[in-house]
């Protein structure tokens, strides 16, 4: 009677990637020949190989679905063992290529002192993936095999300057020759702001001090200065002087013309003509006219 076969695979793992020709070996160690051998997937019969002896019986595979992956079987017959003996059951593990690793930290600054973390992950890739982390070229951790999609961390104390140097890490996974590093990764010093923040809130209250101060002044400077030009702008435009009198009603401005003095003559003509305002009543313009002796 033949012996209960064993499915091995021939390449020596069971790490298979898309589109891989793999082979599974069946052979019984003992029992009379010639022997048949029946290769099954999932309880399905794949191929059937016949023997003339023991030496095994060898069925070629192409892995071109995740339905490749498993479960195989083998069955060995002899003349003499009719309902057959069955093997182990084997199943195949589909691996990919990993990614480009990204190294990344929560902040790029740090000051002298200050814990920093780190973070490598692989996006693609069959897990488990190991990774590595480098300071220049060598190495600041062991390998920290990550069983699940997520990042691996290392934690950092800045103690020097030194500790400011190029950082990066390296992945890989069953995956054969396929280790990937990094992208280069450097802290940065940060500013002490101690010492600025008084200066920045000084400069901040002189500001606000000067424009307080320009807005107090604009009522007592500017604006005394504005009316005052616009009226000498009326006087050289019109040749007329108003003048503005307590006791008169507000609507009413008393105008004075000047006449030149003529050489021979000690005086001088000028008329007083009062006015008022145009939405007011109409009334009757009085002119005067009255002579002024001029004296040295």
């Amino acid at each position: 009677m033949l012996s209960n076969p064993r499915l091995i695979p021939v390449q020596g793992t069971l790490n298979v990637v898309m589109k891989q020709n793999v082979s599974l070996a069946c052979y019984s160690d003992s029992g009379s020949p010639p022997v048949r051998y029946t290769l099954f997937k999932r309880n399905q019969k794949v191929s059937t190989l016949h023997r003339s002896d023991l030496t095994p019986g060898f069925f070629n595979l192409t892995i071109n679905s995740a339905s490749d992956m498993g479960e195989y079987k083998c069955k060995a017959e002899n003349n003499i063992t009719r309902r057959g003996k069955y093997s182990n059951s084997l199943n195949f593990t589909l691996i990919e290529p990993i990614s480009k690793p990204v190294l990344s930290s929560p902040t790029s600054q740090a000051k002298k002192g200050q814990n920093v973390t780190l973070s490598c992950l692989s996006e693609n890739g069959s897990l488990p993936i190991t990774y590595i982390f480098f300071k220049g070229r060598q190495n600041i951790s062991p390998p920290v095999k990550m069983p699940k999609r997520e990042a691996a961390v290392i934690f950092l104390f800045i103690n020097s300057s030194s500790d400011f140097g190029t950082y990066k890490c390296r992945a890989e996974n069953s995956f054969r020759n396929n280790t990937k590093y990094s992208n280069s990764f450097n802290f940065t010093l940060a500013e002490d702001r101690s010492h600025s923040q008084p200066l920045i809130i000084s400069l901040g209250l002189i500001l606000l001090l000067v424009i307080i101060g320009l807005a107090l002044a604009i009522p007592f400077l500017i604006l005394p200065a504005y009316k005052a030009k616009k009226i000498r702008s009326t006087r050289s435009s019109t040749g007329l002087t108003s003048i503005m009198n307590a006791e008169e009603p507000e609507n009413e401005v008393i105008y004075t013309e000047i006449e030149p003095v003529k050489p021979e003559e000690e005086y001088i003509n000028f008329s007083v003509i009062r006015r008022e305002d145009e939405k007011a009543e109409k009334r009757a313009s009085a002119t005067i006219y009255t002579k002024v002796l001029i004296r040295d």
